[in-house]
């Protein structure tokens, strides 16, 4: 590991154990995000960032890891065009997947045992990056029950508004000022994580929201959004989506 990621090691293992009654406002956060090779099931990550948040410190007291990943896999052109890297770059300042990924799966691990969700927009995807890169390097798999924060899932449910729910509206939308360029994923990261606060603030609902409850009321939200959103599909002639959320 790079002394960052010691750092981040470090600071999650002296991070006290979380009761299930943490409300989310009040609770440590380890933000993720992944640049990949594409959007399959066979693709792989080639970038990706840990952001470890204390409540009582906010952005100011963020530790930050950082991975810059050779996937032994070729870029998708349209991927590359969205976060700018390129086979040559990651074939020459990529780390091995089998130490990286490895490292990343460990960090999430362990903060879960301490009841850290891992806070991802639109997490499934992320989640489901990380796992199967982990099962094609024949690495360590993360806990079968993950603690998960899914910011978009929540803006779905409370907001009631209308157009795009990209990271980069949605921060726009609450308020909240990116700490860098969006396809960055440190700074996608952080940006996802600062949604908390004002998602918290403004809507009771989330604000009395304990992390024992978290993961069913989550899938009740993307539930009823898949419900509602299909009929909005079925009536264009439209393909339904027939995904769950974790």
């Amino acid at each position: 590991m790079t002394a960052t990621q010691e750092t981040l090691l470090t600071t999650i293992d002296a991070a006290p154990l979380q009761e299930t009654t943490t409300l989310l406002g009040d609770s440590w956060l380890l933000g993720f995000d992944t640049e990949t090779t594409g959007t399959h099931a066979s693709d792989a990550i080639v970038s990706a960032s840990l952001v470890l948040r204390d409540p009582s410190k906010g952005y100011e007291g963020d530790t930050v890891a950082e991975w810059i990943i050779n996937p032994h896999h070729p870029m998708n052109p349209g991927a590359s065009r969205v976060n700018g890297f390129t086979d040559e770059f990651l074939e020459a300042n990529g780390a091995e997947p089998t130490e990286a990924i490895e490292q990343i799966g460990e960090l999430i691990t362990v903060a879960q045992r301490k009841n850290i969700p891992l806070l991802a927009y639109n997490a499934p995807f992320d989640v489901r990056m990380i796992a199967g890169d982990l099962r094609r390097w024949n690495l360590t798999p993360l806990p079968a029950e993950l603690l998960v924060v899914d910011p978009l899932v929540i803006d779905r449910e409370v907001s009631n508004r209308k157009g795009k729910r990209t990271l980069s509206y949605t921060t726009e939308y609450y308020g909240v000022n990116p700490h860098g360029d969006f396809h960055d994923a440190t700074a996608d990261t952080i940006a996802a994580v600062d949604l908390v606060e004002p998602m918290t603030t403004l809507y009771p609902q989330v604000s009395s929201l304990k992390l024992s409850d978290l993961m069913g009321w989550q899938r009740e939200a993307h539930e009823k959004w898949r419900v509602s959103f299909n009929k909005w599909l079925q009536a264009r002639g439209r393909r339904p989506v027939n995904d769950t959320w974790l």
